[in-house]
């Protein structure tokens, strides 16, 4: 007869109970690789200098993270690769000739403030990279949104496209994005807004890389479906039944909206972050529809021609809301008799 031990230790603790080989550094290290093919389109067509712009963001906001860390009395856990792809995306936004020192400032502040004030990863409200690219806006509202004719004749952007389709160069100036009002349709088509042969941010012309890197994130399961769909696919709906306030050719063009500025990027690695975005899958699919909302009233309606941005800080805001309505039952919740919950 097998011996009884004297003692027997129970280790009660809470759920999950059964845990899967995924931890923080292997999914954030797969997302910068998903991103990498975006950052190699930026170079090809804006040039080396985009290099120093993202090594600039990186590199502060890691120094940033692990600074705040050691201040906190916290664990240094840069290497866990979240610190750099805020950076990577920060950079992604940024104009292709940005002067050295707006990356600067926006990393930290997208670490200390947007980050770490709310107490580190995990806790932040709003997507660090997003919100510190709307303050840039505010602090640095001209270099921010660069005349794109002047960049390309400092030497910038020598790989972009500036003429129609018989050769010709065109006679309006570019600026931060396609969507801007007195672009002509002819300037960019579906196969320049693809591959990124258009004036845009550093990481977010080429569609058709990012729409890669975010199917193999979807692949992995490291991003819900709900989310890019119901944001492509309202702003795709939206665009073609909307009156737009501009003549612009491609107003009701939902091909060109949903190719053309930062949609993909925000899309598929800025409204898919883990943090700031609903836990059930019916709030993941309300949150992507909302996002894609608020692009096509913004782009439509207001004044700043992109929408992307704000639309998912907005919607971040809006993400305790509907976890609180969007969350499931309790086991054996119901009403009483009184009508109240039991």
């Amino acid at each position: 007869m097998a011996e009884i031990p004297e003692r027997i230790e129970l280790i009660v603790s809470s759920s999950p109970h059964i845990r899967g080989p995924e931890d923080i550094p292997k999914v954030m290290w797969t997302v910068i690789a998903a991103l990498a093919p975006a950052g190699l389109m930026g170079v090809y067509f804006f040039g080396y200098y985009v290099l120093s712009v993202i090594f600039l963001c990186v590199a502060t906001a890691v120094a940033t993270e692990a600074a705040c860390q050691k201040l906190r009395g916290r664990p240094v856990t840069v290497s866990d690769g979240s610190a750099i792809i805020t950076g990577i995306l920060l950079a992604y936004i940024l104009p292709p000739a940005v002067a050295w020192y707006i990356p600067v400032v926006g990393a930290v502040f997208a670490i200390a403030i947007v980050k770490h004030v709310f107490g580190g990863l995990g806790n932040n409200i709003w997507n660090p990279a997003l919100a510190a690219r709307a303050f840039l806006q505010i602090a640095y509202p001209a270099p921010i949104n660069s005349d794109w004719r002047s960049l390309q004749q400092a030497g910038f952007l020598q790989n972009i496209n500036l003429t129609d389709d018989k050769g010709q160069l065109v006679d309006a100036v570019t600026r931060a994005t396609p969507l801007f009002k007195e672009i002509g349709w002819e300037t960019y088509n579906y196969m320049s807004l693809l591959t990124g042969d258009v004036p845009g941010c550093i990481g977010e012309t080429s569609a058709i890389a990012l729409i890669l890197g975010g199917l193999y994130l979807i692949y992995r399961g490291y991003v819900d479906w709900r989310v890019p769909l119901g944001f492509i696919g309202t702003v795709f709906l939206l665009s073609q039944v909307l009156p737009p306030s501009t003549e612009a050719p491609w107003a009701n063009d939902p091909f060109y909206h949903v190719l053309a500025g930062g949609l993909m990027l925000g899309a598929f690695f800025m409204a898919t972050d883990m943090v700031t975005t609903p836990l059930t899958k019916r709030g993941l699919a309300i949150f992507g529809i909302g996002c894609g909302l608020l692009t096509v009233l913004i782009r439509f309606y207001a004044a700043y021609p992109e929408g992307v941005c704000y639309s998912i800080l907005l919607m971040n805001t809006t993400t305790p809301l509907i976890d609180r309505y969007t969350q499931p039952k309790l086991l054996g919740e119901g009403k009483t008799a009184s009508g109240e919950k039991g």
